[in-house]
């Protein structure tokens, strides 16, 4: 088998070829999800992370992808973004020789761990775990519907006003959405050998210029007070602007805001707001730690329903 090292972006057939692999792996390991979205795919292969630098590696029947970071924080760390074979080329040993030349990498790196967002009772859990990863953080997908009739919009707690942008959170309000990213900092996460990387202004127009210039819509909701403090927000993803799908990015209430229902609150305002920009939006999917009991709450009171088990697997080198 022939492994190639791809230079970022690749080419548009190599990305071709990326595409067709993902979509073969899928079809098989998880057939209730819809094939992977071109506009997506593409994406992210054609624009650099903006937390790292990617090393990109494909053979005929298979193609790992990895994220090295690059903020101090993390430099001893790394994702295992994508590893995935043909349904009908495993066994072959291509896996092993894919995880081989990451392993490689991580090790010339310096790096001393690497982490993988597993399926769990798949194919996927069964090959990181024969490779020494270890579950450190249980999760779960959870998949809400976008009704044909949408529910009321709630009542916003006193005090508050709500505000929404597509796009770029304006740099008047930058700042103060990048002090109520901290909040994110008491969300479990178990025993995952990562890092919180402060959160400034310029960090956070970074990562949400990563979805536009991948291709995709990004839409925040956030429960302000009069004095300029973001109090709670909301984010979506669309990967692909015109399918039928949507990903919920954070959703956090900052500390002293908490137990007014703010969370609730800005979900269904942002359910409001995408289903208005984006009619073809039919279901919206998430992840949540099995330990977040009060958003697994929130979640459930909107319809979430869990869908898959997943879960943070890390290895150490």
């Amino acid at each position: 088998m022939t492994i190639r090292t791809l230079t970022m972006p690749p080419s548009a057939a190599e990305a071709e070829a990326w595409l067709a692999v993902l979509t073969a792996a899928q079809a098989v390991d998880l057939p209730q999800l819809p094939p992977p979205s071109r506009t997506e795919v593409v994406g992210r292969l054609r624009v650099a992370p903006a937390r790292g630098r990617a090393a990109l590696w494909a053979a005929d029947e298979g193609v790992a992808g990895l994220l090295l970071f690059t903020d101090e924080a993390n430099r001893h760390t790394a994702f295992l973004d994508v590893l995935a074979v043909r349904p009908d080329a495993r066994r072959r040993g291509l896996g092993t020789a894919l995880w081989q030349r990451v392993r490689e990498r991580l090790l010339s790196e310096g790096r001393s761990s690497v982490s993988a967002l597993v399926d769990l009772g798949g194919p996927g859990e069964a090959f990181a775990r024969s490779l020494g990863f270890a579950n450190v953080l249980h999760m779960a997908w959870y998949v809400q519907d976008v009704p044909a009739v949408l529910p009321p919009r709630p009542d916003v707690p006193a005090g508050y006003a709500m505000l929404c942008w597509p796009g770029l959170v304006p740099d008047a309000w930058a700042a103060a959405a990048a002090r109520a990213h901290a909040a994110m900092e008491d969300a479990p996460s178990g025993e995952l050998d990562e890092r919180i990387e402060p959160w400034t202004p310029q960090r956070l127009h970074a990562a949400q210029q990563l979805v536009l210039d991948r291709g995709g819509a990004l839409t925040t909701v956030a429960a302000v007070t009069p004095g300029g403090e973001v109090a709670a927000y909301t984010e979506l993803v669309l990967p692909d602007p015109t399918g039928p799908h949507a990903v919920q990015y954070d959703t956090v209430v900052v500390p002293e805001h908490r137990g007014r229902g703010l969370g609730r609150a800005v979900k269904l305002r942002m359910l409001a707001e995408v289903s208005a920009r984006h009619p073809s939006l039919a279901t919206i999917g998430t992840t949540v730690a099995d330990e977040n009991t009060p958003m697994r709450a929130v979640n459930g009171s909107l319809g979430y329903r869990r869908e898959r088990d997943t879960g943070y697997f890390q290895f150490t080198l």
